[in-house]
């Protein structure tokens, strides 16, 4: 199997939410901070390795990272992200907590995903840009799944089974956004020079 084979994975959740608390970030969750990130590239916008961590620095509202190790981590982790949302598998992963997790505690994470999504997308997507009507429905609803709130304690089979529908469904309306906002314009035909005789 050649590396090109082999399917782009993101960061960990505990060691993104680990370079987060050395760095005394508490503005911001990991599935937020994710999300924020997959909106802004949803939308377009690409950034150098400076641009970057200064992007980051706004969005965790912080004035300096102490850590080189954060700084490598959070380029991993827009690269992976970008590469996630190139590749013809559709392996986009949103970035939450694994299934061990408390149902509550996930659905909490999908929904601050969610949020840094549409805050994200918000930031950098273009007035003039007209999205399909799919695409705006997927944002209304992104937008009342940044709602979500797991109203038990005891994690249900069913209860379990939605929270996946609703995982898979963010998913591929954020490739279906950056599908949309991302597409490459077809080259004009030139005109078929007319010969003279």
């Amino acid at each position: 199997m050649t590396r090109e084979d082999a399917a782009v994975e993101l960061p960990d959740f505990d060691i993104v939410a680990n370079l987060l608390i050395e760095e005394g970030v508490l503005a911001v969750s990991p599935a937020e901070l994710h999300g924020l990130l997959a909106g802004q590239l949803a939308a377009g916008a690409r950034f150098d390795a400076d641009t970057l961590l200064r992007v980051f620095l706004e969005l965790m509202d912080v004035s300096a990272l102490k850590q080189e190790t954060t700084k490598l981590g959070l380029i991993e982790l827009y690269q992976r992200t970008l590469a996630q949302y190139e590749s013809d598998d559709f392996d986009f992963a949103l970035l939450l907590p694994d299934d061990e997790q408390m149902l509550a505690q996930r659905a909490e994470a999908l929904g601050s995903w969610c949020s840094g999504f549409l805050s994200g997308f918000g930031l950098h997507t273009k007035q003039s840009q007209k999205l399909s009507a799919e695409a705006q429905e997927g944002l209304q609803d992104l937008a009342q799944i940044a709602q979500i709130a797991a109203d038990t304690d005891v994690d249900s089979e069913e209860d379990e089974a939605d929270l996946m529908e609703v995982q898979e469904y963010v998913r591929m309306a954020a490739m279906l956004m950056f599908n949309e906002c991302n597409r490459v314009a077809e080259p004009e035909k030139e005109p078929t020079p007319r010969t003279l005789h």
